[in-house]
């Protein structure tokens, strides 16, 4: 193993270090499947919602990895402007970002010019094969958390996800993004580079329409997920973004929404774990204790929590009990 950072090993340490009931628990995959998905044909039935004039965002699952979902969680989404295609984010697979494009091209006939990823998490990329023809950007940061995990994320992936994942080879993004924002499909953009949620969380703005592309800093009805993960700067993050223009959020996993909902939630959520985890460590609670205590309601009804909570708190309890022995 090397070290946790990848999805299959984080999933592996939550089983080695869990007890049985709580590997049962980590095993239960939830969350709906996708409405129209075919597992027979392998077809994740994608389709387009326009959010504004010339931009596009296609939905994924508000659970988790599974079959039962084609392992298609992200929200990826593609700007039509007046000289061709921005995609933003490929999807979890080949299939995906075959399927993707071939959405792209029912829903225009302007030629896909440019990949943006927006971090380096696996249903941020996995799809490129489709996109092999064209620029696929991303940040210094991203590209080189991406090396570290491809092989892991295949691999891992495939267990997950069985046929879904069939012929899926890591495709790499092979530019690099400017520290400003730059013209591209003929669309005026721009974007910051935050983190938190990984080290590099790209923040990408269309300036005609308001709407934003948050990535994994902000998820909406949806318990965020953590592997790459520092809190206190997520939450600064997440506090530049609502000192910042209102608009039309796209979150990378849960709900689309025209307001700041998804910030709040996210920040909400992160406080109350960072806490919660702190005073279990200081409580001297071994982690299935801590699995054992209440959570509030409203977190429990978002998407994924089953299994996503449960990791969470194996991403980020360990810092927590080093800390809380440093203070004894």
């Amino acid at each position: 193993m090397r070290g946790l950072s990848g999805i299959g090993r984080i999933l592996w340490g939550a089983v080695r270090r869990a007890r049985p009931a709580l590997v049962l628990v980590l095993g239960a995959l939830a969350g709906p499947a996708l409405a129209g998905v075919d597992i027979a044909t392998l077809d994740y039935r994608l389709s387009a919602r326009a959010l504004a004039p010339g931009v596009y965002v296609v939905e994924g699952d508000h659970g988790d990895f599974s079959r039962a979902n084609g392992c298609n969680l992200i929200n990826t989404g593609f700007l039509v402007g007046s000289d061709g295609v921005l995609v933003v984010n490929t999807g979890p697979s080949r299939l995906y970002g075959e399927q993707l494009r071939a959405l792209i091209g029912r829903t225009t006939t302007q030629p896909v010019k440019a990949v943006l990823h927006l971090n380096l998490h696996p249903d941020y990329f996995l799809g490129n094969q489709a996109f092999a023809d064209v620029p696929r950007w991303a940040t210094a940061a991203t590209l080189e958390g991406m090396r570290a995990e491809a092989k892991a994320y295949e691999d891992n992936l495939y267990r997950l996800c069985g046929d879904w994942m069939k012929g899926t080879e890591a495709l790499l993004p092979d530019r690099v993004l400017p520290a400003s924002g730059i013209e591209l499909a003929g669309r005026r953009l721009s974007w910051v580079e935050l983190k938190g949620h990984t080290a590099s969380d790209l923040v990408l703005s269309d300036a005609d329409s308001g709407v934003r592309f948050a990535g994994g800093l902000v998820f909406t009805d949806r318990v965020p997920t953590t592997p790459h993960a520092h809190i206190d700067d997520w939450l600064a993050s997440l506090g530049a973004l609502a000192a910042g223009p209102t608009g039309t959020w796209v979150p990378s996993h849960g709900t689309v929404a025209p307001d700041a909902r998804g910030i709040d939630q996210t920040r909400r959520y992160l406080v109350w774990l960072d806490a919660h985890l702190a005073q279990a460590a200081l409580r001297g609670l071994d982690i299935a204790e801590l699995l054992a205590q209440p959570v509030p309601e409203e977190f429990r009804r978002w998407g994924a929590f089953d299994t996503e909570y449960v990791r969470n708190v194996m991403h980020l309890y360990p810092r927590h009990e080093g800390r809380s022995l440093q203070l004894r």
